[in-house]
């Protein structure tokens, strides 16, 4: 228990006079170290959590939760009728084929190699991502044979219109008596996506399925694999494998990739990232925790006489203890409080931020090109805040148990007797 008389001490301790200005200096740059280290990791863990979030959003939205590739000799298993033994199984939500082949596109003077994906009208329609990023006049001109949906990054590097036509040449080939000739053929641009992500965005075009079948010579049932989708994309991989067994149940042969098997290096990369970031920018509330200890101990050396006084009139060791823990815990206190309001308030507010340093300096200073998506994400989780703001404190803490205990241990007759 904390009695008044304690509280006022250090209160009265905590209010520098002149004489003790270097030790209030001290004390400010330990309130600002353990600021801007809250703050920093606050913000760096909110970047983190939300580039992840939004990566997974845009992969998995564009390719599906698991994609299943055929057994070229099976018999039984089709691209006929798989996709209704599929939906039977309880956690597949949806089922979509693919055709996909690398295509050349061109236009005018320009060329770019791109990847072209055949996908179902209804398919298409049916992906959030890809409807919530599609104007509604180029989802109508879709449904018509010819049409492509390019991304929007690749929109602009050819500086289309809609209704253009653009040349897309296979790399495959016709075979000629004079050896092999590329196949080219013309198709109308009904419009661009926006997926978010450059990597998309630059380089893939979507027709319709049986439009991309015809242009590449294949088979009219012909399918480069089938993208599935889960009820919870977290479980990819216990649903990959469950939908697998029951599958070899029926043929064996077939392969079930997740995307964390598909993607599992760039997560990875991330995950590792962003704990290596956690405790480089800890390092930051240690420092500051550091200079907390640093200004108690002057604290103590200057208020020796102040200390061997209240000693002499009854003030009993803990008192004198918990007078000191009361300081340099209200350092750390205020400096968490601040940086956790200003880490909070960048987080929530990292895309106005962005877009003001960007007007300010006149650059993009974060390149989707670099960084695969085209915005600055950003996602609070509490539980890691709470981590954050706890381990804050209790290294500030930690930080005055030494100092306190060392004011609490003077002796007062031998202060008193050197004065």
């Amino acid at each position: 228990m904390i009695s008044s008389y304690e509280l006022w001490i250090a209160y009265r301790y905590l209010k520098a006079r002149r004489q003790d200005g270097f030790i209030s200096i001290v004390s400010w740059f330990s309130l600002i170290g353990i600021s801007l280290g809250v703050a920093t990791l606050i913000i760096v863990m909110s970047v983190m959590n939300g580039f992840r979030d939004e990566l997974l959003t845009r992969i998995i939205g564009m390719n599906g939760h698991a994609s299943l590739y055929l057994n070229e000799n099976a018999k039984v298993l089709t691209s006929n009728n798989i996709k209704s033994v599929l939906i039977d199984f309880e956690e597949v939500t949806d089922v979509i084929p693919i055709v996909e082949s690398s295509v050349m596109i061109s236009y005018k003077n320009r060329s770019k190699g791109i990847v072209a994906r055949g996908i179902n009208i209804n398919d298409y329609k049916d992906n959030k991502l890809l409807i919530n990023n599609t104007s509604i006049d180029a989802i109508e001109k879709f449904n018509e044979d010819g049409s492509v949906i390019l991304g929007s990054k690749l929109f602009q590097y050819f500086n289309l219109e809609i209704g253009d036509n653009i040349t897309l040449i296979s790399p495959t080939g016709l075979n000629t008596p004079f050896g092999s000739a590329p196949l080219a053929k013309n198709f109308i641009v009904a419009g661009a996506f926006d997926s978010g992500m450059y990597e998309y965005d630059s380089s893939l075009l979507f027709m319709k399925i049986n439009n991309l079948r015809d242009f590449m010579g294949y088979e009219s049932d012909y399918l480069d694999n089938i993208e599935i989708f889960y009820n919870n994309p977290e479980d990819s991989y216990i649903n990959s494998y469950n939908l697998r067994k029951k599958l070899d149940n029926i043929e064996h042969g077939n392969t079930i990739v997740p995307w964390t098997s598909k993607h599992a290096q760039l997560f990875s990369a991330l995950e590792v990232e962003r704990n290596v970031m956690f405790i480089i920018l800890t390092l930051i509330i240690i420092v500051a925790a550091f200079n907390i200890i640093s200004s108690m101990i002057m604290l103590v050396r200057d208020k020796e006489n102040s200390i061997s006084i209240l000693r002499t009139i009854g003030v009993s060791e803990k008192s004198i203890l918990k007078i000191f823990i009361i300081i340099g815990s209200s350092i750390g206190f205020i400096g968490t409080a601040v940086g956790l309001f200003i880490g909070m308030l960048f987080s929530i507010n990292i895309d106005k931020i962005q877009k003001l340093l960007e007007d300010m300096t006149g650059s993009n200073l974060f390149s989707a090109e670099i960084y695969f998506l085209s915005k600055l994400p950003s996602k609070i989780i509490i539980s890691e805040v709470i981590i954050v703001v706890f381990i804050a404190f209790v290294l500030s803490l930690s930080a005055t148990i030494y100092p306190a205990w060392r004011a609490s241990k003077i002796d007062p007759i031998k202060v008193l007797r050197h004065a």
